[in-house]
């Protein structure tokens, strides 16, 4: 098996406001996935700045059942129109 080389790259902390269920939602998948909250948004992130479907089916049943689970009921078109 391949040794797999990653690029460098520099993070840096950052302090981001997120609404509660969205971001239940995004540890549950971080969880199941195995990875960290950080690499799954940047996994997320690069995916779609090259518009590319960051999911499979089986992660996206996976995120249906936790959006129902946290009462999720937020979409895409709801995104520039929450209010708190």
């Amino acid at each position: 098996m391949a040794a797999r080389s990653g690029k460098h790259v520099e993070r840096v902390q950052t302090g981001v406001r997120i609404e509660k269920r969205i971001l239940k939602v995004l540890k549950s998948l971080a969880y199941h996935k195995e990875i960290s909250l950080s690499d799954l948004l940047e996994g997320m992130i690069l995916h779609s700045l090259e518009n590319r479907p960051a999911f499979n089916e089986e992660t996206l049943q996976f995120i249906r059942t936790m959006r129902e689970v946290y009462h999720l009921d937020l979409n895409a078109d709801d995104a520039h129109t929450m209010e708190e």
